[in-house]
């Protein structure tokens, strides 16, 4: 099936906030009832618990850029909520390094 067909013809999400690792959440309350079967799909994947954006991709067969419209349609419907990812820790400081690796030294 062509994915435009999917997304009824749109490119582009109404939202330009989902990256890949972006996190999924399926709302549990509400009815899956007059979605599509690829957005039934997607909320089958997500209830039993958070998937990245790239994992649904990949489950669904479907383009990154395909499933992120509808996904962005689900957010706009409260039929999904996405949560960042955990942010990558900071680099720490050279000087805690060093002062690790000479107390380290002074044990040896």
């Amino acid at each position: 099936m062509r994915p435009y067909v999917v997304t009824d013809g749109r490119s582009q999400p109404s939202r330009n906030t989902l990256d890949l690792v972006t996190l999924l959440i399926a709302a549990d309350d509400l009815p899956l009832t007059g979605l599509s079967p690829e957005k039934r799909a997607l909320m089958e994947l997500c209830r039993p618990g958070a998937l990245s954006v790239a994992e649904v991709a990949g489950h669904l067969s479907l383009p990154v850029s395909v499933t992120k419209v509808l996904i962005a349609d689900l957010m706009d419907s409260g039929h999904i909520v996405t949560r960042a990812p955990i942010p990558s820790a900071r680099p720490t400081e050279a000087r805690i390094l060093q002062e690790v690796l000479d107390g380290l030294r002074a044990r040896l």
